[in-house]
């Protein structure tokens, strides 16, 4: 069982660190969140590269607060690891650009500050928003350290699309930015591009972070029902054995069958823990708070995984009942197989998006209730609104912490048991 669940971790958060990208870029509304959160920095969003250099100095016009977009860039994946946006913890960079090979160095070459905004770019690479680009123009210096005194963006028609185009500022001349490469082949927006990015992010991080507590846990809790085998649980042992007794029993036992359920344990067990303490790990706000379940690359690779060993372990009368199902009329099952195939994918689609959905929309309202205190306070112009703002904040984070804390459970639970029943279909001896 344990070398199942090493494997499945191993695999899971490779996976992950491959695809990461996609976070960046495919997002639908990554567009909306860049162009609030350059308004916090200070920059117009103008085509006036004058008004663009002042992202980085004191004396930017500040424009009014938008705790939407505030929200979205707190819940993104990054490049560097950010905790209470004060202490900076940089992350190796993997770079690969086909002209000029590989690029192995540390995130604490951009000097980034606030909200990730690298200060500096490093042989040809900058750092805005937490996400690492390739500049594009030449004349840019490719080989060092380049000062980076802000960033523009503009919006551009490329192939007849209207597309989010971003520039570097360097000694006051813009230099374009090549947007991050992704794997989803221009369906959310995305594309390969110039260079690949293979880089551990501040989600990766976490996930190996979950992953080594829940290893030294699991190793405990072990330790001691082996130690001590008559004697009742307690500490550590108390809060893990009745949810794992709980997913054994009414999730496993009933869905896959008492015979079978081994075989599939480890990967329950598997899920249901590392979603949980990824949720639980979120809620932690000076730890980073990180998003890494409520991220579409993260969620996609679990359902895959799901995806292929219910499919693998499928038996013949699953297959039967998917392509020609029995004791049905024959002009019939063309129509029912369509829609069983559809229901092979959509089935992985929606583990992916509830889970993601549901912890984003949680991160979402919490920074935006926080928000709440800018709004009123008018970013600081007002004493009187700040402080009815924060008599509306306090109490509503309160609850929406509660609430989300509930959510951390009922969500790695439905993974677990939606997981759990698409197995146990896929293996059951159907009886006509």
């Amino acid at each position: 069982m344990k070398s199942k669940i090493i494997l499945f971790f191993a695999v899971f958060v490779f996976s992950v660190t491959f695809c990461h990208g996609q976070d960046h870029q495919s997002v639908p509304s990554a567009s909306q969140k860049t162009d609030s959160t350059q308004q916090m920095l200070g920059s117009n969003l103008t085509e006036d590269a004058s008004e663009m250099t002042q992202g980085h100095d004191n004396t930017h016009q500040v424009t009014p607060f938008d705790p939407a977009a505030t929200a979205i860039h707190h819940i993104s994946d990054a490049n560097v690891y950010t905790i209470l946006d004060i202490v900076t913890i940089p992350l190796p960079m993997i770079l690969y650009a086909p002209e000029r090979g590989w690029d192995l160095f540390s995130s604490g070459r951009f000097h980034s500050g606030h909200h990730e905004d690298g200060h500096e770019a490093y042989n040809g690479y900058a750092l805005h928003h937490g996400s690492v680009h390739k500049v594009i123009d030449t004349g840019f210096p490719m080989n060092g350290a380049a000062n980076i005194s802000g960033f523009s963006h503009k919006k551009e028609t490329v192939k007849g699309k209207v597309k989010d185009i971003y520039y570097a500022i360097h000694n006051g001349k813009e230099y374009r930015l090549d947007a991050r490469s992704t794997l989803d082949g221009g369906i959310l927006g995305g594309g390969l591009t110039s260079f690949y990015d293979f880089s551990p992010t501040k989600n990766v991080v976490s996930m190996i972070l979950v992953s080594l507590f829940l290893f030294w846990a699991f190793r405990k809790v072990a330790r001691k029902y082996k130690d001590n085998p008559e004697n009742a649980p307690n500490g550590l042992q108390g809060f893990i054995e009745p949810m794992f007794v709980f997913v054994r029993d009414e999730v496993a036992i009933p869905f896959i069958g008492i015979k079978k359920y081994m075989r599939f344990l480890p990967l329950l067990m598997s899920i249901f823990f590392f979603v949980l303490g990824l949720n639980l790990f979120g809620q932690i706000p000076f730890f980073g708070g990180t998003n890494v379940t409520g991220n579409l690359t993260v969620t996609m690779i679990m359902a895959l995984i799901v995806f292929v060993i219910v499919n693998i372990n499928g038996k013949k009368d699953y297959w039967q009942h998917i392509f020609w199902m029995p004791n049905v009329p024959v002009f019939i099952k063309p129509l029912l197989a369509g829609v069983e195939i559809m229901g092979l994918f959509i089935k992985p689609l929606t583990l992916m998006m509830r889970l993601a959905g549901n912890i984003s929309a949680g991160h979402i309202a919490i920074l935006s209730f926080i928000g709440l205190i800018f709004i009123f306070g008018n970013s600081g112009e007002s004493l009187g609104g700040g402080v009815i703002g924060t008599a509306l904040a306090v109490p509503l984070t309160i609850f929406m912490m509660a609430i989300e804390l509930i959510v951390a459970f009922v969500q790695a639970y439905v993974f677990t048991i939606l997981t759990a029943s698409y197995i146990g279909s896929a293996i059951e001896e159907h009886h006509h």
